[in-house]
């Protein structure tokens, strides 16, 4: 079904057209209509399928023909999505008179203060501190949204904003006099009581669960001691075709240590975590696009808010603590079926957080040893390292043992922090070729609704409701285009 066929506005088509859509995503086909008539919506779909045009298509298509005032606002839990969203809508929007706008921290009030009171906007996209601060000071009033959209609202949950989601939506009409939009990758238990005090009945729809990465997302364990975390890295890096790289950590600090001693050893390389200045922020993302750096160290927090074409691969240099991270960190490529590698380094201590991913996946993802790389350890403790198992001299059953059987003091830190410090030199062995490649993962099949593979040694990879009524109106009365 094309885009003409999905009840948009004409002046939205022709901008759809000039970006250069030309099929809808299976979000995209179902979402829309269901928009347009009016329903309320709470969607999951994995990342990278086009949500964001998914529920601002329809909204911008609602909103043409009517008065100019704050109509719709898109809540987020980042600053790089909220700049996301506001650069597509901006697109979607070139045609049509309507401003958009958005609001975060980590930057002067200001200035946005400025745009609200005088400049004026149609559509505002925010995180909710900001909309909070902003609204306390009387620079924005919330009486007149008719249309709010819940993106990523999981993560917004998990980083504590439930009680300011709930703040918010004591500042908007009532339900019964807006429409709400919910996109969330899962739905906490919180999550669910937030959803029963903004919504009326929601169509849901589920496209490709959560718990599985898209298709086009060729995956890879490395087992490899902790220590050797950073020589195992810049190997890789040094021997796969460098196109645009991330690499995730856990944490701010073990993201902007790795992100130097990457650029020691010679990488284009740029960190993007909370610590940075949104200036810093948003320059390390313009070096990725414009190809100025090709790696980008980031934390969890941060990868929800990317979106760069064209990224090749994706490397946990830390396994994730929950499936649901690891399937947003390895979202960042293979985005709108395109296709691209995710890799991860696995110490032996993080096998039961691999482990716990692997059960969400449904199978065992491939074990990969580098050709030529020195693991610094005899055959039989390679054999142990693929099976997640700890080599008898690295193992610390009250502190830790270096690769040399020598005590090392437990207060050091790693790159992701907490562990020791990876080895700043060691010997090349020449320069291998990649393992060949490995099966890619399998689509689900999607679902709308109301309210692994295992073997001993795998190879590894190459370096709902339809119209309520005739007429053309919505269920709050609201007149279409």
């Amino acid at each position: 079904m094309p885009f003409a066929q999905l009840g948009l506005h004409p002046l939205i088509l022709k901008a759809v057209r000039s970006v250069g859509y030309s099929e809808p995503t299976p979000i995209q086909r179902r979402a829309i209509p269901v928009i347009l008539e009016g329903n309320d919506l709470i969607g999951a779909a994995q990342t990278g399928t086009g949500k964001t045009a998914a529920f601002i298509l329809p909204i911008l298509s609602q909103m043409i023909d009517g008065p100019h005032r704050l109509r719709a606002l898109v809540l987020t839990p980042t600053r790089e999505l909220a700049a996301q969203i506001t650069a597509n809508g901006k697109a979607y929007a070139k045609y049509a008179r309507l401003n958009i706008g958005a609001v975060y921290g980590g930057v002067p009030i200001g200035p946005q203060e400025r745009m609200l009171r005088h400049e004026g906007v149609d559509l505002l996209v925010a995180t909710p501190g900001r909309l909070l601060d902003l609204n306390t000071r009387q620079s924005v009033s919330l009486d007149d949204v008719e249309v709010l959209v819940l993106d990523e609202a999981d993560r917004m949950v998990d980083m504590g904003f439930a009680p300011d989601l709930r703040r918010i939506l004591k500042l908007l009409p009532p339900p019964r006099d807006r429409q709400t939009l919910l996109f969330s990758a899962t739905m906490p238990k919180e999550l669910n009581a937030v959803a029963r005090e903004a919504m009326i009945d929601p169509v849901r729809i589920d496209l490709a669960p959560p718990s599985r990465p898209a298709a086009g997302i060729t995956q890879a364990i490395y087992p490899v001691p902790r220590n050797l975390k950073v020589d195992l890295l810049d190997e890789l890096l040094s021997r796969i075709e460098l196109n645009c790289v991330l690499v995730f950590t856990r944490t701010k600090r073990g993201a902007e240590r790795l992100s130097r001693l990457l650029q020691k050893r010679g990488h284009p390389t740029a960190a993007l975590h909370g610590d940075r200045t949104q200036g810093q922020r948003e320059r390390a993302l313009l070096d990725l696009k414009r190809g100025r750096v090709r790696i980008l160290v980031a934390t969890d927090i941060a990868s929800r808010g990317i979106d760069v074409r064209g990224i090749s691969h994706v490397i946990n240099y830390d396994v994730p603590h929950t499936p649901d991270d690891y399937i947003h960190r390895i979202g960042r490529t293979g985005r709108v079926d395109a296709v691209g590698d995710a890799f991860t380094l696995m110490a032996p201590e993080e096998r039961d957080e691999l482990a716990a991913i692997e059960r969400a996946l449904g199978r065992t993802l491939p074990r990969v040893m580098l050709p030529d790389f020195d693991y610094k350890m005899r055959p039989a403790e390679i054999g142990q390292s693929m099976r997640g198992e700890a080599p008898e001299r690295h193992r610390e059953p009250h502190g830790r043992t270096s690769v040399h059987g020598r005590a090392e003091p437990r207060g050091r830190s790693g790159a992701s922090g907490g562990h020791a410090p990876a080895s700043e030199s060691r010997p090349r062995n020449g320069a291998a070729s990649g393992a060949p490649s490995h099966a890619r993962s399998e689509d689900r099949p999607t679902a709308t609704s109301r309210a692994g593979q295992s073997s001993s040694q795998p190879a590894g990879p190459e370096h709902g409701r339809g119209p309520r009524r005739s007429q053309p109106t919505d269920r709050r009365g609201r007149g279409r285009w």
